[in-house]
């Protein structure tokens, strides 16, 4: 594994430690927050495997347009469409006044989330 890959996956781990474990917590949960961190777990995934092919890449958070970039080598992906068009939202809008998210929106993020890694995470063996 190139060590460029491997730091995209170091940092995508911190980020779902992070989302999960604050998804745990009894008093407070900040859905805006862990729904960020879900949204750069699936960035941070997708990321590592364009890198890790050799696959050029621009600065996005738009997990749909990163997910277009694979589907050429990892037709089978196109299954997380609706997971990364979902997280996606998450990449800008929720960490700003105007757009909240929800405990459910919260819930939906973390399965979409666990969805994107690990189908990413398989196709490394």
């Amino acid at each position: 594994m190139k060590h460029l890959t491997a730091e995209w996956i170091e940092k995508a781990e911190e980020d779902f430690f992070s989302a999960s474990h604050l998804a745990a917590a009894e008093k407070l949960t900040p859905h805006n927050v862990i729904c960020f961190l879900c949204q750069q777990v699936g960035e941070k995934w997708l990321k590592a495997r364009l890198c890790e092919d050799d696959l050029p890449f621009p600065k996005t958070h738009d997990l749909r347009h990163l997910l277009v970039l694979l589907k050429g080598a990892y037709p089978e992906w196109i299954s997380l469409t609706d997971q990364v068009r979902r997280l996606s939202f998450y990449s800008v809008s929720t960490r700003y006044p105007g757009d909240s998210a929800s405990r459910e929106d919260m819930e939906q993020a973390l399965v979409d989330m666990r969805a994107v890694r690990d189908l990413v995470h398989s196709s490394f063996g």
